[in-house]
């Protein structure tokens, strides 16, 4: 079986040096409309990110507080936040046997986690040709696959779920098989 994993993070900028508030992932066959597999959910010390520098937009927060309440809990309450060496470190780990990392848009998660792995000076788990773009993936699509799906947007880890989703349901429709 080949082994994808869909990455999403919930940020408070959207530069390459943003405060990381949540990450998802999740293991995904993009070759079968199954059941995505290895939940990963963490939520970042937010304090020890601003305390390395680590930034904040006026607009991104803006942003959420324009988001549902339980929404804006999950990614900024207080309770149950982990070191990010820590994060970093379940990342790698989550990462082995990984085929492809893929996360929406080219430009945002991969780039924010690089900014962060290497801030952190922690190995990177992935080379740059092992990452793919569920956005582009989508906008081949009539329609974009996510909007038929009633679900908890702005939660990383259920993004990621119905991300890997949209990819395995495209992935049929054009009749691919993706290594």
């Amino acid at each position: 079986m080949t082994t994808h994993a869909m990455i999403d993070l919930e940020t408070l900028d959207v530069l390459p040096t943003a405060t990381v508030l949540t990450i998802g992932g999740v293991k995904f066959d993009p070759n079968s409309v199954k059941e995505t597999l290895q939940p990963f959910y963490y939520r970042f010390d937010v304090d020890e990110q601003l305390n390395k520098g680590r930034t904040i937009s006026e607009s991104t927060m803006d942003w959420w507080a324009t988001q549902a309440e339980d929404v804006r809990e999950e990614a900024l309450g207080d309770d149950n936040r982990t070191s990010v060496f820590e994060i970093l470190k379940a990342l790698n780990k989550w990462c082995v046997g990984v085929d492809t990392i893929w996360c929406q848009g080219p430009a945002f998660d991969i780039v924010i986690l690089e900014d962060l792995f290497r801030q952190y000076e922690h190995h990177v788990p992935w080379p740059f040709w092992k990452i793919k773009d569920s956005r582009t993936l989508f906008g081949i699509m009539p329609t974009d696959p996510r909007k038929e799906i009633k679900f908890a947007a702005h939660n990383a880890l259920e993004d990621c779920k119905v991300q890997a989703l949209c990819v395995q349901q495209t992935v049929k429709k054009l009749g691919l098989t993706l290594r």
